[in-house]
């Protein structure tokens, strides 16, 4: 248990600095951060209106729409502007707890990792590495790629990302993990 509980720990550092790497020093996630030097104006006529916290595709149908007016809807996208939207009204500043909550979601993923490649028999380095990259490849495939099919984003990044930390993680847990032969 106490080899599991170091290994969960030092994976989910791994997980984390990679993270760090990824979107702060590297700055692999660029693309997907984009400036507008027409920023302000766009945050000012969003507060002006009143527009409400939340997720948003614009334009959109209202959920009380008719099986007509959604087809209607559909029809009339063609070739004109759309968005994806978050909006919150206020910035809070609150890196310290969003840290804090990151290195303890990443140790608990490594952590569940570790239960389910604790069933594996003849656990090798090679079985770990790979179940580790495959796990990267489906977080991958279940959230930044099914959103982009949708919506038409860059997921590069998220690929590098999934690829590499996944991939640092399977050599940490083979090495600590794997069954003496």
């Amino acid at each position: 248990m106490k080899k599991t509980i170091i290994a969960a720990v030092v994976g989910g550092l791994i997980l984390f600095f990679w993270q760090f790497l990824s979107w702060n020093m590297l700055n692999l996630h660029a693309s997907q951060q984009q400036y507008s030097p027409k920023q302000d104006q766009i945050l000012t006529a969003l507060n002006n209106i009143g527009l409400e916290e939340g997720e948003y595709v614009l334009p959109t149908y209202s959920r009380d729409a008719t099986a007509e007016q959604k087809q209607t809807y559909m029809n009339s996208l063609e070739n004109n502007p759309w968005a994806v939207l978050r909006y919150k009204k206020a910035f809070k500043n609150s890196m310290g707890l969003n840290i804090a909550r990151s290195l303890i979601m990443n140790i608990l993923i490594v952590l569940l990792f570790c239960y389910f490649i604790g069933g594996q028999v003849n656990r090798s380095f090679k079985k770990i590495f790979i179940s580790s990259l495959g796990l990267g490849i489906l977080s991958y495939l279940i959230n930044p790629y099914l959103y982009s099919i949708w919506f038409g984003n860059t997921t590069i990044p998220d690929l590098i990302d999934a690829i590499v930390q996944f991939s640092l993680l399977g050599a940490w847990l083979g090495y600590m993990l794997k069954e003496k032969a």
